[in-house]
């Protein structure tokens, strides 16, 4: 699908909408009570997939951009990923705070777009990458990962990975409002926040979520 028609169809179904917890950015997302929210419930219901994580500010990348928010100087002047970034909520947060560089990477078109589409929607510039990063050395000061311990058989290889990238140097900050698959005993929670979520998604309207880092 070209990139022109992944934007008509994010236009089309999503609300540019204030993130509840970060009134300065605002984001392409969907909203209740409409055809497209409707479909993603019908779907779920069915068993036909997850929902399109780009269309929502997920738990862990509402935690990071706060974080960030509060301590400028994590990112002040550094290059940033913000590893599979869904809305690229993160990325956005990293650029306002003042990165001299930010990439948002990601596997879905759909997600790439977005993340474009809320840049400019923000006046920030994220570079968007359509790469699984996994297994990359490249030499990220910060690199920011929002709810990536959710799914058994993908979080060790991310977590892995993370953590070797710390040992190398980075800062790496995980938002996680409390995954099954995050290996706790190898962080230290830096804050915690309290944080709205979709009803439909996580059950509950507001989770407690925690930034990260490596010990």
């Amino acid at each position: 699908m070209l990139i022109e028609d992944c934007n008509a169809f994010i236009r089309a179904n999503t609300r540019l909408s204030q993130v509840s917890s970060l009134s300065c950015i605002k984001l392409y997302l969907a909203a209740e009570g409409t055809a497209f929210w409707q479909e993603i419930e019908d779907e779920m219901e069915r068993g036909l997939g997850a929902p399109p994580f780009w269309a929502f500010a997920w738990a862990g990348g509402q935690a990071l951009a706060r974080y960030i928010g509060e301590h400028p100087i994590e990112v002040s002047g550094k290059k940033v990923l913000d590893f599979a970034a869904g809305c690229g909520l993160a990325g956005i947060a990293a650029a306002r705070a003042g990165a001299s560089h930010v990439e948002a990477s990601d596997l879905d078109r759909f997600a790439e777009a977005a993340i474009a589409l809320n840049a400019i929607e923000n006046a920030v510039i994220v570079k968007t990458r359509l790469d699984d990063l996994v297994g990359s050395d490249e030499p990220f000061d910060v690199i920011l990962a929002g709810d990536v311990a959710y799914q058994g058989g993908m979080a060790p290889r991310i977590t892995d990975w993370l953590e070797a990238r710390a040992k190398a140097g980075a800062l790496v900050l995980i938002g996680d409002p409390g995954r099954g698959h995050l290996p706790r005993e190898k962080l230290r929670s830096l804050a915690s926040y309290d944080v709205a979520v979709p009803l439909m998604l996580e059950a509950v309207t507001m989770k407690r979520t925690d930034v990260w880092r490596f010990i």
